[in-house]
């Protein structure tokens, strides 16, 4: 836990039993992708900003609560680790004075995220992933982790479910 903010750094260690681990690696990579099988997406793109690759992601948030809005720079790295492929996505908030603030929206300044999928030695993904977020407004911290705890699982089980969609399309 962040003493400063009472907020909670979440680490995750799960296996996706029927999703290969490059198939995991382009689904979590593929935006356009993403909007389709992801109902809490208002708003989702890249572009380039001083050689890096900026993602900006705005968050439906229910009612009352205003949606979030991130802009991140985003890194993707398949590593060969001793003749094990490990695919490496590291995620970090930036300011990109291009995509300013929106009215009603409220910005998420403190945002990191790293995640690691690696082969369970069948047909499915070892993901390892850390992640930290400080949605700011007034939203109790406790709140917060209470979805945060039972987000992560339903966001797992959604990407499965895409990976068998993707491997289909493509």
């Amino acid at each position: 836990m962040r003493v400063q903010t009472g907020l909670c750094e979440y680490k995750v260690y799960g296996v996706l039993d029927n999703c290969l681990p490059n198939v995991l690696a382009d689904v979590y990579m593929d935006l356009d992708y993403r909007k389709q099988w992801d109902e809490y997406i208002e708003e989702l793109y890249q572009l380039e900003h001083n050689g890096d690759t900026v993602v900006y992601w705005q968050v439906k948030y229910p009612f009352p609560m205003s949606n979030r809005d991130y802009v991140y720079i985003r890194q993707r790295r398949d590593l060969d680790l001793n003749g094990s492929k490990i695919h490496v996505i590291l995620a970090q908030s930036t300011f990109v004075p291009q995509i300013a603030e929106r009215s009603g929206v409220v910005r998420v300044n403190q945002y990191k995220q790293s995640l690691a999928i690696e082969s369970d030695g069948k047909k499915g993904s070892k993901v390892f992933m850390y992640y930290f977020d400080n949605p700011g407004g007034l939203i109790p911290s406790w709140l917060i982790n209470w979805v945060a705890k039972g987000s992560v699982p339903v966001f797992l089980n959604n990407m499965a479910n895409a990976c068998q969609m993707y491997k289909r399309r493509t």
